[in-house]
């Protein structure tokens, strides 16, 4: 592998975008290239930052080292599959796919040829620099609401894959039981999709997690509540507020750090360091993003049979 590696982010939209410049900044990479259908969204999102613009998907692979894919979630297995075939290791924003079965294949193929999948559940920087996936009890409950206005992103897919399952990830992350029942309730909106979803999800340890999830709402709210045996954690993000009545010490300033500063840098260079071999893993492996995407499917079934 190359000291420095050449970046190159699929998708010239918003989070294409993002992506690039993240790869223009952080140590040890450059942004190579930038991929979309739309040589000239390519272009807007390359050319400032030192990279170039491909609409052919092979001479972009023959450009780069790694590759993020940031395109909308129903390309994002088909195009990790292709970033594989062509030895790229890949950091896929979330959902890692539409499908369990195709997220499988993405993290099979990448295990048959050893090759680094991360994919972009970013909020787990925030938890993790808050210290709570280091509490050592096991949660009683979590309600985590997350609404905000209609913004045209990511219609191709439900408020569940994709506001939702930032929450789902960290009550999997907090729990060692799996989860053995979904039920859900919620609103089809202007997307022809489930754009606001209500689910209460019951584990084997007896945890239960209730999420709240709209991109119809009037105004944007962002709260948690974890309940755990010794106490309970209540965040609202928006307002800032921190209540914590756990023995157990936990950042309240977390949001002033620099990994809940910029978590999407902070993923990128997990992603990043597990390439070159200075970490493990990164901070969110193909395994963990699939679990997160097999619940939303079971939420989403439970949305549709209620109907």
């Amino acid at each position: 592998m190359a000291e420095s590696l050449r970046g190159g982010v699929i998708g010239a939209g918003v989070f294409g975008g993002y992506h690039a410049r993240q790869y223009a900044r952080l140590r040890g990479v450059t942004l190579s290239a930038v991929y979309d259908p739309h040589p000239e969204r390519a272009a807007q999102v390359a050319m400032p930052l030192g990279g170039r613009a491909f609409h052919d998907l092979d001479a972009f692979f023959e450009a780069v080292d790694v590759v993020t894919i940031a395109s909308p979630a129903t390309f994002h297995a088909e195009q990790a599959l292709a970033a594989i075939a062509a030895g790229k290791p890949v950091y896929v924003e979330k959902p890692i796919a539409i499908s369990v079965a195709d997220a499988e294949r993405v993290r099979e193929a990448a295990d048959k040829q050893g090759l680094v999948v991360a994919c972009g559940h970013q909020e787990r920087v925030r938890f993790q620099a808050m210290g709570l996936l280091d509490v050592p009890e096991q949660p009683v409950l979590l309600e985590a609401l997350r609404h905000g206005p209609p913004s045209g992103r990511s219609q191709d897919v439900s408020a569940v894959l994709d506001l939702m399952v930032h929450d789902l990830d960290l009550a999997l992350t907090l729990s060692t039981a799996d989860p053995v029942t979904a039920e859900g309730e919620g609103r089809i909106g202007a997307s022809g999709s489930w754009d606001a979803a209500r689910a209460e999800v019951s584990f084997e340890s007896g945890f239960a997690a209730i999420f709240d999830s709209s991109r119809m709402a009037p105004e944007r709210k962002r709260t948690m509540r974890v309940v755990f045996p010794s106490g309970e954690v209540e965040i609202d993000f928006l307002a800032g507020t921190f209540r914590n009545t756990t023995p157990f010490r936990l950042n309240a300033d977390f949001e002033q750090t620099p990994a809940a500063k910029d978590p999407l840098g902070a993923s990128v260079e997990g992603f990043l360091a597990a390439v070159r071999g200075e970490a493990p893993r990164p901070v969110v492996t193909a395994q963990e993003a699939i679990r997160a995407l097999d619940l939303a499917l079971a939420i989403e079934q439970a949305l549709d049979e209620q109907g």
